[in-house]
């Protein structure tokens, strides 16, 4: 197969694999043990990918600027946050929605991922196209942590809306930014991207996920009064990154 055709193809599997986290609205016991461990787990992913991920390829990137790639990293997760907090006052609440703070929780979880997946199609895009082994690793650790991140689109938006082609739909445009990070790299990046662009990218999406996990999952997951599970899933959301992180 060409090398540039399976390159996207790779992609398309890593963020197809979003919809795998879709699976669970069709369960049909609806309770909020449901709706507080998905948010949780998504938190804890979120901020996990963060710390143990993003942060840590952001100073890889700019660890040529000596000594100030941290306040590099620390001024543009700064800015990753601030504009994730300006995104969220113009997110719409579900008029039909029995949980309208749920609705925007997946709205705003839509929004981090498509920041997130396109820089992540990009890189394996470009990975896969240097050293074919690396884009399949890349592929399957990207696929595997697409799935939590899946559920904390489908989840809120399902039990807000009753609507299951609308989690689904959501997610599946999320999914989609990845292989359109692989488009447009091969139409117009390529030539422009280096590990700068690259590295502020890392630092200003890793400061829209903790912002969500810690300001708006975690919250919401809150309300229900339940906060041992809230903590719990968390908790377990972290480790499955962790794992996730020194398996691949």
């Amino acid at each position: 197969m060409n090398i540039t055709l399976y390159s996207f193809l790779l992609t398309f599997i890593a963020g197809f694999s979003t919809m795998i986290g879709t699976l669970l609205i069709f369960i049909k016991t609806k309770t909020t043990k449901i709706i507080i461990g998905s948010l949780s787990f998504a938190a804890g992913v979120m901020f996990s990918v963060s710390i143990l991920d993003l942060i840590p390829e952001a100073i890889s990137l700019l660890k040529y600027k000596s000594y100030l790639e941290i306040p590099l990293i620390a001024i543009f997760m700064a800015i990753g946050m601030l504009f994730s907090i300006s995104i969220d006052k113009y997110i719409p609440k579900e008029q039909n929605a029995n949980h309208s703070g749920l609705f925007r929780v997946g709205l705003i979880s839509m929004f981090a991922i498509i920041m997130h997946n396109i820089p992540e199609g990009i890189a394996t895009f470009m990975a896969t196209n240097t050293n074919i082994s690396l884009g399949i690793s890349l592929t399957v650790a990207i696929a595997l942590h697409n799935i939590p991140e899946g559920i904390s689109i489908a989840v809120p938006i399902y039990y807000s809306t009753k609507s299951r082609g609308k989690a689904l739909l959501y997610t599946f445009i999320s999914g989609m930014s990845e292989p359109l990070g692989a488009l447009l790299a091969f139409l117009f990046l390529k030539p422009f991207m280096n590990d700068f662009i690259m590295g502020i990218l890392m630092s200003i999406i890793a400061g829209i996920m903790i912002h969500i996990a810690l300001y708006e999952l975690l919250p919401e997951s809150l309300k229900y009064n339940i906060k041992k599970l809230t903590y719990i899933f968390f908790i377990i959301g972290s480790i499955f990154m962790i794992i996730n992180h020194f398996a691949f």
